[in-house]
C-alpha cells in the first residue's frame, strides 16, 4: 500500500523535506529572490502561474528524488497543477520517489498575547477530501511564537492540536507547526515552555495517533530531544526561518534526530535566468548540504 510505503519513508529513511509552499503573501518575496520583479505580473493568477513553474522547475530537476529529498510541503495551487502531465503529487511519488504534503493553514491572525493564531479554515474538511484523492499524504500548518508568553504559547499548541485531529480523521499525517521567531527577545524561554505544552499535548494523545512537528531550530542543541524520542512523534523537523542556508544547516548539524524542512534556504541561490546546467547544478549543491546537516551530525561537547 503507497500509504505504509509513505509512512516508513518519513518515519525512518535518511533525507529532509522541501518546503515547497510558500502562499499569498510569501509569494511575491519568493519571486524577486528567484529574480522576477513585481513588476513581471498584473494579478493574482500570474503571480501563481510564475511560482509554480519555478516550482516545477525545481521538482523536475534531475536531483531532486526520494534519494535525498524524503518528501515535498505544497502549496494548494501547487498541489492542483500539472508536472509533466501528471498532477504534481502523483509526479511526486510515482516518479520521484518524494512523499507529498500540503500547506493547509489560511495564514495568521493578528498577534494577541506574543503569538499569532492560525486564521479560521471553514472549508478544511472539502480541501483535506479533495487532497486524499489527489494523494497527498500528510499537511503542514504553521503559526508564529513572538513572546516568551505562557499564555500564547499554550493557545498555538491547543489551536494545533485540535486541527491536527481534524485532519486525523481524513486519514492524513499531520506537520504541526509552532513556529518561535529568531527574532524573540526570549527564544529560549519560548522554547522552554513550547517544549512544555507539546510534551502535555502530546502525552494524551490515543496511542495510534501519530504527528511530525516542525520547529525552529532551537539555540540550545539537541533541545527538542524528548519530543524526537515520544511515541506519538513520526519525526521532528526543522524550519529554516529566515536564517541563511550556511547558518541554518551549522545549527541543524548539532541537533540529532532533527532532519530539515527548509524553504528559502533551499532556493536562495536559484535564479530564473540561470541556465538548465546552473539551475541543476545550484539545486544539487543545496540538496547535498541540507541533506548532509539532516543526516551527518557534529558531537556536541
Amino acid at each position: 500500500m503507497a500509504n505504509d510505503k509513505m509512512f516508513a519513508q518519513m518515519s525512518g529513511k535518511n533525507g529532509f523535506i522541501a518546503a515547497l509552499d510558500q502562499s499569498g503573501g510569501s509569494t511575491p518575496g519568493a519571486l524577486r529572490r528567484y529574480g522576477i520583479p513585481d513588476s513581471a505580473y498584473s494579478n493574482e493568477a500570474e503571480m501563481f502561474t510564475l511560482i509554480h513553474e519555478m516550482r516545477v522547475r525545481i521538482i523536475t530537476a534531475p536531483s531532486f528524488t526520494g534519494d535525498k529529498v524524503i518528501a515535498a510541503i505544497l502549496f494548494e495551487g501547487t498541489m492542483d497543477g500539472q508536472a509533466k502531465n501528471k498532477p504534481v503529487p502523483a509526479f511526486l511519488w510515482e516518479e520521484r520517489g518524494v512523499v507529498p504534503f500540503l500547506k493547509v493553514d489560511k495564514g495568521l491572525e493578528v498577534e494577541k498575547h506574543g503569538v499569532s493564531l492560525m486564521k479560521p479554515m471553514p472549508e478544511l474538511d472539502a480541501l483535506l477530501a479533495r487532497a486524499v484523492k489527489l494523494g497527498i499524504f500528510g499537511t503542514k500548518m504553521r503559526s508564529v511564537i513572538n513572546l516568551s508568553s505562557k499564555e500564547g504559547i499554550a493557545a498555538i499548541v491547543a489551536q494545533q492540536f485540535e486541527v491536527a485531529a481534524q485532519i486525523a480523521k481524513h486519514g492524513l499525517l499531520p506537520i504541526l507547526e509552532p513556529e518561535v521567531s529568531i527574532k524573540s527577545p526570549d527564544k529560549v524561554g519560548a522554547e522552554t515552555i513550547l517544549r512544555e505544552e507539546l510534551t502535555q499535548k502530546l502525552d494524551a494523545l490515543p496511542h495510534d495517533r501519530q504527528v511530525m512537528l516542525k520547529l525552529t531550530i532551537p539555540d540550545v542543541p539537541d533541545f527538542y530531544a524528548s519530543l524526537i524520542k515520544h511515541p506519538r512523534v513520526t519525526r521532528v523537523v526543522a524550519l529554516s526561518g529566515g536564517y541563511t542556508r550556511d547558518d541554518a544547516c551549522e545549527r541543524l548539524a548539532a541537533n540529532h534526530g532533527m532532519i530539515a524542512s527548509f524553504s528559502r534556504a533551499l532556493i536562495e541561490d536559484l535564479k530564473q535566468s540561470m541556465s538548465d546546467a546552473e539551475f541543476n547544478a545550484a539545486l544539487a549543491k543545496s540538496i547535498d548540504e541540507i541533506y548532509r546537516a539532516s543526516t551527518v551530525k557534529t558531537v556536541n561537547v
